[in-house]
């Protein structure tokens, strides 16, 4: 079991203050240099600040309750006030490692343990050039070729990225309609594409975004190849139709 010392303590707490050496030989960027709010351009909301305190209190609760213990009988066994095991339980305030190393000996479990939760795998899609999976889907039969790009596998929102290839044999098909929202990016050659009762004439660096589930499809394919991507998006739980 992974001890920690007060000079271990002091190390990370003064990396984490003014950047360097945690006392093992990690380097540990400075506080002042990582931004407060790093912001972009999205409406998407930000991470919760406290979300590793709250994971790591879901995770101690979890096996304080697997070993039917009560939150009195954990904080006497480590050490702690009832009231201060509450605040860590519900992620309300940072505990001291002397605090987390004494919950895991109590609870008889590796330090690292107690930051499951926290480290689950988050989902990263990656595709080399030229490796995108081939699929078979209502629009192939009039020569539109599909490549996935990648794939999610937890989350509330599916994503599906497509690189579209209309062949040389390609014809009209305007009947595609599916449930959320989808993305159109034009790559290569020139498309006159329908949406419900409007026509877009597409060409390379045109988007196009709309609700999927009017009928939409090519109408008018010029010459020479044509390529754009198609991103889908909709809520995991509902589903949607092929196309």
């Amino acid at each position: 079991m992974a001890e920690w010392n007060s000079d271990q303590e002091t190390a990370m707490a003064g990396a984490r203050r003014k950047g360097g050496d945690d006392g093992e030989g990690r380097d540990v960027p400075a506080r002042d240099a990582i931004p407060e709010d790093f912001a972009t351009g999205s409406g998407a909301p930000s991470n919760d600040p406290r979300a590793l305190e709250k994971a790591l209190g879901a995770r101690v609760r979890m096996l304080r309750r697997q070993e039917d213990l009560s939150v009195a009988d954990l904080a006497g066994a480590a050490g702690l006030s009832t009231g201060m095991l509450s605040k860590i339980e519900n992620g309300q305030i940072s505990p001291s490692l002397t605090s987390i190393n004494a919950l895991a000996k109590a609870l008889n479990v590796p330090i690292s343990s107690l930051f499951a939760l926290a480290e689950e795998r988050q989902d990263c899609s990656y595709l080399p050039a030229g490796e995108g999976v081939k699929i078979e889907r209502r629009g192939t039969k009039a020569g539109h070729v599909y490549h996935l790009l990648g794939h999610m596998l937890s989350g509330d929102l599916v994503l599906e990225p497509y690189l579209i290839t209309l062949s040389e044999e390609a014809v009209p098909y305007t009947n595609f309609s599916h449930g959320g929202t989808e993305l159109i990016y034009m790559l290569e050659g020139e498309v006159t594409y329908r949406h419900g009762d409007r026509l877009y004439d597409l060409k390379p660096g045109d988007t196009l975004l709309f609700d999927s589930m009017a009928q939409h499809g090519p109408e008018v394919m010029g010459a020479g190849p044509i390529r754009y991507l198609s991103i889908i998006a909709y809520a995991r739980s509902t589903g949607h139709g092929q196309g």
